[in-house]
């Protein structure tokens, strides 16, 4: 399990709107990188929605977010139309990203199981290193906690 001060795993993924983003290509800026189940779906709307939101105060602290899901760049593209969202949505329909950073994992909801993605949010600093990790995340309010973290570490 990935944790603080370990290298955070570098991608590159399609993202909304065409083209690719890269985490190395963001150095030395510091990143968020937040997994999310489904494009569309409540806890996730309101995740990104917050995320989006807070634009504005993470630039001005020199942070870029990325929210990464299995759907493909048109379900993102739809998503960002249908709620006007600001951040950047990367597709890592392959499921490598997810992998690397731990976060394919086996669920359980009505007895059964299943594998899927656990939303987690990664803090990653200007040298690649993860500063903070939050698993198993609670969408309601947890953009703003990540971005209190992202102004209390220089």
């Amino acid at each position: 399990m990935l944790t603080s001060p370990d290298m955070a795993p570098d991608f590159t993924l399609p993202r909304d709107g065409g083209g690719t983003v890269s985490l190395s290509a963001l150095r030395p800026g510091r990143v968020v990188v937040y997994f999310y189940p489904k494009d569309d779906t409540s806890g996730c709307t309101i995740e990104a929605k917050d995320f989006t939101a807070l634009g504005a105060a993470f630039a001005t602290t020199g942070v870029t977010v990325i929210g990464i899901s299995k759907d493909s760049v048109k379900a993102h593209d739809k998503f960002v139309a249908k709620h006007g969202l600001g951040v950047i949505l990367a597709s890592d329909e392959a499921g490598q990203t997810c992998v690397d950073y731990g976060v394919w994992v086996e669920k359980k909801m009505y007895g059964k199981t299943y594998m899927g993605i656990e939303r987690a949010t990664f803090l990653i600093g200007a040298d690649g290193r993860i500063e903070q990790t939050w698993r198993k995340v609670t969408a309601k309010g947890h953009a703003e906690e990540v971005l209190a973290a992202a102004k209390a570490k220089p």
